[in-house]
């Protein structure tokens, strides 16, 4: 129970017209603290939760006894922007603010200098966080809920790409320790060790030794199991003339070891080439069913997945940036001053969504073969000194403008009005 000193009741709450009310939530993985302030500062309840349904009955309860309602919703901080317990809260027209854990803690610590710590305080220090700052931050972008399952689905594609990557790493260099031989027979194929006829050779001959045994049949039925329809007799022989060359080995029980490891990985790299290759048929089912895809993908460069990704960090909420600059800060992309006393220094921003910036440089890259104007500009740059990276950071800058205009309007890229004279462009800054 709540102290009675604390806690002003909810009958007599109800008799202070024009009171605001903030909510502050302490997640935690099986329960949740709960805090809700006046306008004062006062603390008006506090409630220890269960993350369960049960648990999130009587948030709700809690809410609606201080006055929460659809039309007038009492805002809620939390330190987390997934969960069911926020899908439960955005319903409706409710504003929820996701507060950095790193920002909440520098707010700590104006409210105690001995820099204590509880559950039930830093549920307070959410609500006061909104009692204070509201203003300066950002509630949940409003999304509908094709773009939200368009996020899980080309997140989840990104985040498999890139574990496809790491094993990919770490299996060239486990082969690298034992086995170059089957690195110089895959060179010639793009993507080599990600492909399923690499899998199949190395399933077959996991070490050098039993690869340079395999005959011409047996690399042929590798190839044909992999699915290969064409050439196959051709990479047949290259493949045997690669293995049965001249190579240093491993002492044989080290090889054997090498070997089984390898196999290890290659489960794992196999696995992770399935996920990504399923979900990337999940993102092309699913984007371009979305009203935005259409202009998306008439940008120069963007694809269905580069394409999903971008929808997936900037969501279809239209009034979630205040203006291309907003988008272009939350991409990395513009760069930032520092300035102190008679120091000033401009640089690349390091605070940024991760997963937008990574995506922007991919697609400035794919932009300057499939855009004349963009290619340009990239020149542009790079003969004004700047390096490969900047340069394409300075693109995606650029287009990213672009394209928060063109969503923002329903219009389509248009190359003649996006780079209107190639040959002077006016950089921008």
């Amino acid at each position: 129970m709540v102290p009675h000193e604390l806690v002003t009741s909810a009958k007599t709450w109800q008799h202070r017209e024009g009171i605001l009310i903030y909510c502050g939530i302490d997640w935690a993985e099986k329960t949740h603290d709960v805090a809700l302030v006046d306008d004062t500062g006062q603390l008006l309840a506090k409630r220890h939760i269960t993350d369960d349904a049960t648990g999130y009955k009587i948030l709700l309860d809690l809410l609606a006894e201080y006055g929460d309602t659809a039309e007038n919703p009492i805002p809620v901080a939390i330190e987390t922007s997934r969960g069911l317990l926020v899908a439960v809260l955005r319903t409706g027209n409710r504003q929820v603010f996701a507060i950095n854990p790193m920002a909440a803690a520098r707010y700590r610590d104006r409210h105690s200098v001995s820099r204590k710590k509880s559950d039930p305080g830093d549920a307070l220090v959410l609500a006061n966080i909104l009692r204070t700052d509201m203003h300066a931050h950002r509630p949940l972008p409003n999304d509908s809920d094709l773009g939200r399952a368009i996020t899980v689905l080309a997140r989840a594609q990104q985040d498999a790409t890139w574990n496809r990557q790491q094993i990919s790493n770490q299996l060239r260099s486990l082969l690298r320790e034992y086995y170059p031989s089957a690195l110089a027979a895959f060179d010639p194929w793009r993507n080599g060790l990600c492909r399923r006829e690499a899998h199949e050779l190395l399933k077959a001959a996991p070490t050098p030794t039993r690869a340079a045994r395999l005959t011409r049949v047996q690399l042929q039925a590798a190839l044909k199991r992999a699915g290969r329809q064409r050439g196959i007799e051709a990479d047949a022989e290259r493949l045997r003339e690669v293995f049965r060359a001249d190579w240093a080995h491993q002492p044989a029980l080290v090889e054997d070891a090498l070997g089984k490891q390898t196999l290890a990985l290659l489960l794992q790299l196999e696995a992770a080439c399935t996920a990504a290759d399923q979900l990337a048929e999940a993102v092309e089912e699913a984007f371009p069913r979305h009203p935005d895809a259409e202009i998306i993908l008439s940008f120069p460069g963007l694809g269905f997945q580069l394409g999903a990704r971008m929808l997936a960090e900037i969501g279809d909420d239209r009034s979630r940036f205040a203006d291309a600059r907003g988008l272009k800060a939350y991409a990395g992309s513009s760069p930032i001053t520092r300035a102190s006393g008679k120091k000033s220094s401009i640089t690349r921003r390091w605070v940024k969504n991760d997963r937008l910036n990574a995506v922007g440089y991919l697609w400035a890259f794919s932009s300057i073969t499939a855009s004349p104007g963009a290619k340009a500009h990239y020149r542009r740059r790079r003969d004004q000194g700047d390096w490969h990276a900047s340069a394409q950071r300075n693109l995606f800058n650029r287009m990213s403008g672009q394209l928060y205009h063109c969503l923002q309007h329903g219009h389509r890229f248009d190359e003649a009005v996006a780079f209107p004279n190639p040959s002077a462009l006016v950089v921008a800054a």
